[in-house]
């Protein structure tokens, strides 16, 4: 079985793929500084509240846009399951599909993991809206080649800074709120927060897709879908008329068909 890791600068998730479908998915805090030790004593027991047993994990695969918690994850892996990961961005790590940007060292693994993803299920132009600790937009070509993006704070940063920088604002939750006109402080806070990242991610794909048309990417901006995945991609579905798919599970499936690339088998998709 293999162990797939995702760490990102708010979360990280482990979790187990037998080659067919998922056995387990569980979500953490990032910390950098925590000890291979200590995600051990945390992973391993959940491994057996799943009924999996920690010596059938044989290969792992990891991708992380914390470099501080690199040396951790890796020797998680080396030292209670007995592997060498195999990490995105290392030399040698063949993703299969063309980064066309300017520095394509500089672009998060989990970007170019959701394009490979993404390119893998849908085989056509897509927007990928990541709904992370950033608030990501990238655009990957029908030949699956990964075109660029866009970067905001995300939704969770935004309700934090106001929180600091207004003494009489409270931290409020995430929310799809009723109304857009609030009539207190934390509805309208929500409001604010909701309808305004609504507002961000359809002004943001329409502008998008306007661009690849003029860039030849796509020949009408309707020929290119748009997949939500993050944490609170959920909550936007339904709300937001730009999104055509809510994918949880993108970064994770990216992931594996990566480490098949690597490994020699050819099976992708969903």
């Amino acid at each position: 079985m293999l162990l797939v890791v995702d760490s990102g600068n708010t979360n990280i998730v482990f979790a187990v793929h037998d080659g067919e479908t998922w056995r387990g998915q569980w979500r953490g805090a990032t910390i950098p500084g925590r000890t291979a030790d200590e995600y051990a004593v945390w992973l391993l027991d959940l491994l057996s509240r799943a009924g999996l047993d920690p010596g059938d994990v044989t290969a792992a695969v990891i991708a992380t846009v914390v470099p501080a918690a690199l040396y951790h994850i890796k020797s998680l892996c080396q030292r209670y399951f007995g592997c060498e990961p195999l990490v995105i961005g290392e030399p040698g790590v063949d993703l299969g599909i063309k980064v066309l940007v300017d520095r394509p060292e500089e672009v998060g693994a989990d970007r170019l993991v959701n394009a490979v993803a993404a390119h893998a299920a849908y085989r056509r132009p897509v927007i990928v809206v990541d709904f992370g600790t950033a608030t990501t937009f990238d655009v990957v070509d029908g030949e699956g080649s990964y075109r660029g993006g866009a970067i905001s704070p995300g939704i969770n940063l935004s309700i934090e800074a106001l929180h600091q920088a207004a003494a009489q604002l409270p931290r409020v939750a995430v929310r799809r709120p009723a109304r857009v006109i609030g009539r207190a402080t934390v509805p309208a806070m929500q409001s604010g927060i909701f309808w305004g990242y609504v507002g961000l991610v359809e002004g943001m794909v329409r502008r998008i897709r306007e661009e690849c048309v003029a860039e030849g990417i796509v020949a009408a901006p309707g020929e290119i879908e748009v997949l939500a995945t993050g944490g609170l991609a959920p909550l936007f579905v339904g709300a937001c008329e730009a999104i055509d798919h809510l994918d949880p599970d993108l970064t994770l499936r990216g992931l594996v068909i990566v480490h098949r690339r690597a490994t020699g088998t050819a099976r992708q998709g969903r």
